[in-house]
């Protein structure tokens, strides 16, 4: 018996993991969407005239069991998976980009669309009604409906093509960043805090060897590129780490790169657009490549002069410590480190013992308690798919149950690096019916070890926020449809609620809920709280213009910009990153070091020409935060208002009236800027 294909007889239908077994997905993918496709041959086979009900709701509300499946499937594959999960990913992936073709581009439904879309005005619609069918319209036609068959063909090879190759890339970064491992003896562990010797020595003793192992996983790697002393290693670990993707063996990036840009432009050019960028800035606040390109061009031209202010000071700090003549790449975090402790008397590791993870969780729940009214109450009862995952019941205030909550926060050789919010079931209301959603986000923080709790940094603090604050998104939807709920919203506009609940974590009055040593429950000294906030705006002309980098790199790749000829596929992707990125690079350049091949969130991911939204949405979260500043940071009134008309409304109506509705104005760049320190106040 396949349990996927089972009402699911658990708390809140959660997904019975310890029940599935890996061989269980495919079938089940395949039988639920033959069920779907017998929806969508109702809706079309009906004789009645299309309306709203029988026709854009009926759409909405298909396949419902077929994305659970799904998301909790790829949720797998990046959070526990192994070679015979890739393997089935990879039959997956084509049946669902058919799948979804095979709704795209069918003419009786594009029809029946069409026909409510044209009768609009006369429908009574309310607005979130109004979206949801200009939502489903534009679908269609952005995605070929309007086409002959011969050029949705094409349209239909190219999907297949591109899932294929994302899926390979993701693949390749792993096995590159799973490959590598830095073996070392006590006489190399120079500069290291003990907390991070002790989980490198246990990492050791996890792989049977002695002495200490570092690798590619963030908090392996990050502390290591920070703390430690010996130059040559620093440089070895961040030469490893810097040619994932693009090195000489069957995990080369390079190929897949060219083929993913040029397949996105081809298809974006049979639907019409000059670019993959133009298609998909369609649909954003942006509207197009020229704002986005004018928008990162405005922040390089603020960023830059601080940027060569603060890498002038961190070489002449560089040179009078150790007599460095040339900083390198792997040299920045070091002596920033350095630099930040001798300038504020703070580095991490005096932080990190009043920054446990089950403390800074709890903080999190604290604080969402206090501006929205949520309880989270960990339960046992909800089944999972690895012993390090927990399980949450979230209730409102007037005790209504609002979502299940999943958490996963330590790295492991399954894993992909970074850190993500998904969503196993959305939030709907259907025939006045509440489907409550169940949330996960998952991350790669500093694990517990033997003598110690799991400490975060600062760094790994604020993204526990960041990641909560997408989670609180899906939690608190409050939608009628399925396909305007949560973080169906436009990309530039879904890094608002995550980007902005990060400033809690710079404030005395959330610190003291949540920041409190880990052995005796001394809260956060205040002289510490201070040095954070005057720590916060650090480096950051050097950090934004990194992020400015990426963006244009991005932009390059999907805007249009021009490929190098180069002999090989190396030298092709290599000189048109070199390209992209001039004008925003502060070290030397690393031959052997590429950033496209293991850029995954515009190659696997679902950034591509939509990085700049990180940026983008520190404008929307500066400005948001001007109000909580204004009103009392954990004020009720105010955090009430940001989810009644942010988090609570998805994208059923047009983001910028969403944004307006809370703040009373549209965005100004200015907060940012101020925030940053990149303007005077």
């Amino acid at each position: 018996m396949n349990s996927l294909l089972q009402d699911f007889n658990t708390p809140h239908g959660t997904i019975p993991f310890t029940q599935l077994r890996e061989e269980d997905y495919l079938p089940a993918v395949q039988e639920e969407i033959k069920k779907a496709l017998a929806q969508i041959d109702a809706i079309t086979a009906s004789t009645r005239p299309a309306d709203f009900e029988n026709t854009i709701e009926a759409l909405d509300r298909t396949g419902e069991k077929l994305n659970i499946i799904t998301s909790a499937f790829f949720n797998l594959n990046s959070a526990h998976t192994n070679d015979n999960i890739q393997s089935i990913a990879r039959e997956i992936s084509p049946l669902l980009t058919d799948f979804a073709n095979d709704i795209k581009l069918n003419q009786k439904l594009y029809r029946r669309v069409r026909e409510v879309y044209d009768n609009r005005e006369n429908l009574g619609l309310t607005p979130e009604q109004e979206t949801l069918l200009t939502k489903q319209y534009k679908n269609f036609v952005r995605n070929g409906a309007s086409l002959d068959q011969e050029d949705q063909q094409k349209l239909r090879n190219l999907d297949k093509e591109l899932a294929a190759l994302k899926l390979a890339f993701g693949e390749n970064v792993l096995a590159d960043t799973n490959a590598y491992s830095l073996e070392l003896t006590e006489d190399d562990l120079d500069g290291l805090p003990q907390n991070v010797i002790d989980a490198a020595r246990e990492t050791a003793q996890s792989m049977d060897k002695d002495g200490y192992v570092f690798n590619l996983q963030y908090p392996s790697y990050v502390p290591f590129m920070k703390y430690s002393a010996r130059r040559d290693l620093r440089e070895k670990l961040a030469l490893a780490f810097g040619a994932r993707g693009y090195q000489d063996n069957d995990n080369n990036n390079s190929q897949n790169v060219l083929d993913i840009s040029r397949l996105r432009e081809d298809r974006a050019r049979i639907l019409g657009y000059a670019t993959h960028a133009h298609y998909v800035l369609e649909e954003r606040m942006a509207k197009d490549p020229e704002t986005v390109i004018t928008f990162l061009q405005d922040l390089l031209h603020k960023a830059k002069p601080a940027a060569q202010r603060e890498l002038e000071e961190l070489h002449a700090f560089a040179k009078a410590e150790d007599n460095i003549a040339q900083l390198q790449k792997w040299d920045s975090a070091y002596y920033s480190e350095k630099l930040k402790k001798q300038r504020y008397d703070l580095d991490d590791q005096a932080l990190k013992p009043y920054f446990s993870l089950e403390n800074v969780l709890r903080g999190a729940f604290n604080i969402a308690g206090k501006l929205y009214g949520l309880t989270f109450s960990q339960v046992d009862n909800i089944e999972v798919y690895h012993e390090d995952v927990k399980t949450y019941e979230v209730y409102d205030e007037d005790g209504r149950f609002m979502s299940v909550f999943y958490t996963d926060f330590f790295p492991r050789s399954s894993k992909r690096p970074g850190a993500w919010m998904t969503s196993y079931k959305d939030q709907a209301a259907y025939d006045g019916q509440q489907d409550r959603p169940h949330v996960s986000i998952v991350c790669n923080f500093t694990p517990p070890t033997s003598e110690l709790p799991s400490l975060l940094t600062f760094n790994e603090v604020t993204t526990l926020f960041h990641e909560f604050g997408h989670a609180l998104h899906g939690i608190l939807a409050d939608t009628t449809y399925r396909g305007l709920s949560g973080t169906s919203v436009h990309w530039d506009f879904v890094e608002l609620p995550s980007q902005i609940l990060e400033n809690w974590c710079y404030e005395p009055e959330a610190l003291q809920l949540f920041a409190k040593h880990y052995e005796t429950g001394e809260v956060i000294p205040m002289e510490f709280i201070t040095k954070i906030k005057e720590a916060a705006s650090f480096m950051e002309g050097m950090q934004t213009l990194r992020q400015v980098s990426f963006g244009m790199l991005d932009m390059h790749w999907h805007g249009g910009g021009r490929v190098a000829a180069g002999s090989t596929a190396d030298d092709r992707v290599k000189e048109t990153e070199q390209r992209a990125m001039d004008g925003t690079q502060l070290f030397p350049d690393v031959d052997t070091n590429c950033m496209s091949t293991a850029f995954a969130h515009i190659f696997q991911g679902g950034y591509s020409a939509g990085y700049y939204s990180y940026k983008w949405a520190e404008v929307l979260d500066a400005d948001a935060f001007e109000k909580f500043l204004e009103d009392g940071i954990l004020n009720s009134e105010t955090g009430r208002a940001f989810r009644k008309h942010i988090l609570s409304r998805g994208g059923t109506e047009d983001p910028m009236d969403l944004y307006v509705r809370f703040r009373g104005s549209k965005p100004s760049v200015d907060a940012l800027l101020k925030r940053a320190g990149l303007v005077s106040r």
